[in-house]
């Protein structure tokens, strides 16, 4: 979603319709979860579904936080757990973000 909101405010400035790129930086996100036990990064399905714990984070390029929501599905998750998966997203995120710069590249 941010390179097409990217290609689409470079397609904008190119018709003088925006004079200045509105993008600050890159956002992704990426969703993360405790599956038996385990802190798993990008659930798949079958995986989520099953999930004791679902996060999703939603971070910019230089690591700031823009939205993070968790559940725990079945009993409560610890501070350290939450520490796990922001870890976990981070790494994630860092390789979204990568993926994203190739693409405008």
């Amino acid at each position: 979603a941010w390179v097409a909101l990217h290609d689409c405010f470079a397609w904008m400035r190119g018709r003088s319709i925006i004079s200045v790129d509105p993008l600050r930086e890159h956002v992704a996100a990426i969703s993360c979860g405790i599956y038996k036990g385990t802190p798993v990064l990008d659930l798949d399905y079958a995986e989520d579904s099953a999930a004791e714990t679902d996060a999703n984070f939603v971070m910019t390029g230089t690591g700031g936080l823009v939205e993070v929501q968790g559940t725990a599905e079945g009993k409560p998750f610890s501070e350290a757990e939450l520490l796990e998966l922001l870890r976990l997203a981070r790494g994630g995120v860092e390789q979204l973000v990568a993926l994203q710069k190739q693409a405008i590249a």
